[in-house]
């Protein structure tokens, strides 16, 4: 067995105070860092106690059309587990987001939602499988 598990990710967007905000937001967590960061960049970590989502700029990041599951080391989503799925929803719905992909599996429940740089998200519950 092993101790690893994995503490942060770390994307590009174009605005990391205002995706950084919208996280806090939506599931609940804080903001444990904030500085300078690689070629003059701006980063936010935000997360909770034990893993975080690194938010990163450097001014105005390129869009690109590609579909992620088609490209080579691309971003396809982040999973996010959370208690209580259908309040998570209200509040990703009342912020304006469009949820889809809604699937009951074993052992849990589903969605996504694209946020505003197009990062898919995916909320994950194992506890509230009605």
């Amino acid at each position: 067995m092993s101790d690893a598990f994995l503490e942060h990710v770390n994307v590009t967007v174009s605005d990391p105070d205002k995706t950084a905000q919208q996280l806090v937001d939506l599931f609940g967590w804080h903001i444990r860092w904030k500085g300078e960061a690689r070629n003059g960049g701006t980063t936010i970590h935000v997360g909770n106690n034990t893993s975080y989502v690194a938010v990163y700029s450097l001014g105005t990041p390129a869009v690109t059309q590609e579909d992620s599951y088609g490209t080579r080391g691309a971003l396809n989503h982040i999973g996010i587990v959370v208690d209580d799925i259908d309040a998570t929803e209200t509040r990703i719905k009342n912020a304006g987001y469009r949820t889809h992909n809604h699937g009951d599996y074993e052992p849990g429940r589903r969605f996504y939602f694209d946020e505003d740089d197009g990062i898919e998200i995916e909320v994950v519950s194992y506890t509230n499988t009605a």
